[in-house]
């Protein structure tokens, strides 16, 4: 039987690949996004000086109501919230990373959400 290689790994080679070309900035920073089997996390990111501006998962206070919290419609509420949180900051451009998962499901709902609500990417 051959081994397969093990998910987080795989997923964790590809972050690495990205990051090598992306980077956030103080103009443009960083959204990244993690999602474990039970939340879904997103932190907006400057790379420059190593701080988190803002951050936005399914455990805050405001995502109580959520009957699943890592399937579409949590990662669409995180999404929104992230950005309402960006524009309070003044952060209107941002890098997405995607942090090594596929682009479809809960990280393009959480994308489009963001985009939706005034975030550029």
């Amino acid at each position: 039987m051959i081994n397969k290689p093990d998910k987080k790994l795989v997923r964790q080679g590809k972050h690495k690949r990205v990051r090598s070309k992306i980077a956030g900035t103080g103009e443009i920073p960083r959204l990244c996004v993690f999602k474990s089997l039970n939340h879904i996390y997103v932190q907006i990111i400057d790379d420059e000086k190593g701080v988190t501006l803002a951050a936005a998962s399914t455990l805050d206070s405001d995502m109580k109501d959520l009957q699943s919290k890592t399937n579409i419609d949590a990662a669409r509420r995180v999404g929104s919230s992230i950005a309402v949180k960006a524009k309070e900051k003044g952060i209107t451009a941002i890098v997405f990373d995607r942090n090594g998962y596929k682009y479809h499901g809960g990280i393009a709902a959480l994308a489009d959400a963001a985009r939706e609500n005034g975030l550029e990417f």
